[in-house]
């Protein structure tokens, strides 16, 4: 009986374990190369091109350069690195009422960084939300994956 108990534990556990990897956002990174200040810009302009505002950006890589400095961690890990974030209330309301837990996804965020061993290349980064859910859902959830593409796809060119 202890036994079988144990084997019911671990198919459990094995099955929220590969729950959660099922579940795990896939981060796709596209580069180029040239100046950051310019890839931004050509970031923030195809955002505007689709009627969309950038709400906030992050400076994660000054950041982490400040408070490297009061860990003792002071080792680079980026040149430069920033998180733009920004939404689409028709993409947001559409995922929402799909399913209010897709809040999780708002805002879209896509990262723009560069390592200090190559400070010529610039990397796009963007988390794909799972689709998951209904077929609504999933519907609203593609919908933001290709406009993070799209937006991304466009700066590049």
């Amino acid at each position: 009986m202890r036994s079988l108990k144990r084997l019911c534990w671990l198919c459990l556990l094995s099955v929220v374990a590969f729950g959660a990897q099922a579940a795990t956002a896939t981060v796709q990174v596209r580069s180029t190369t040239a100046e950051f200040a310019d890839v931004k810009e050509r970031v923030v302009m195809a955002l505007e091109n689709r009627g969309l505002v950038l709400n906030y950006t992050a400076r994660v890589g000054d950041m982490l350069e400040r408070t490297g400095r009061d860990t003792g961690r002071e080792r680079p890990v980026y040149g430069k690195a920033e998180v733009l974030e920004f939404c689409s209330a028709a993409l947001s309301r559409d995922t929402m009422e799909a399913d209010p837990r897709n809040i999780v996804f708002c805002p879209y965020a896509i990262a723009i960084y560069t390592e200090p061993q190559a400070p010529g290349t610039v990397h796009l980064a963007y988390r794909m939300p799972v689709a998951s859910g209904s077929d609504r859902s999933i519907r609203a959830l593609r919908a933001i994956e290709e406009l993070l593409a799209g937006v991304v796809n466009e700066a590049l060119q």
